[in-house]
């Protein structure tokens, strides 16, 4: 897999606003904010796409979501709502190719997304 700028965050090559990290996951707030939250969590070991992911990594995503949902519920989005997305490939809407899910909340949400 390239390096990609959130390789670059999890080494802290680059700044970001990170707002959780243990041993697996890290997350940070998106510096393209589509809504009042948006915040991105990674796995920090690479994973390109959701293509890529083999049955051992069940867990891993299991780990993913529940950090943004803990986040979620922290930030006080739970009651209204928030969204969790992760693109895959191109015409998913994916740009960076290392697996990311967006927590997205803080404003009313319209479907469909787009």
């Amino acid at each position: 897999m390239e390096d990609t700028i959130f390789s670059k965050i999890i080494r802290r090559e680059i700044p970001a606003d990170i707002v959780h990290e243990d041993d697996e996951v890290i997350g940070f707030r998106d510096i393209n904010a589509q809504a009042p939250t948006h915040v991105l969590f990674i796995p920090k070991r690479p994973i390109a796409t959701l293509n890529d992911l083999e049955d051992a990594d069940a867990v891993l995503i299991g780990k993913l979501v529940l950090a943004a949902t803990r986040y979620a519920r922290a930030e006080g989005l739970a009651e209204d709502g928030y969204r969790c997305v992760i693109n895959c490939n191109g015409h998913g809407g994916q740009t960076v190719y290392h697996l990311h899910l967006h927590l997205l909340g803080g404003r009313q949400m319209h479907w469909p997304p787009g």
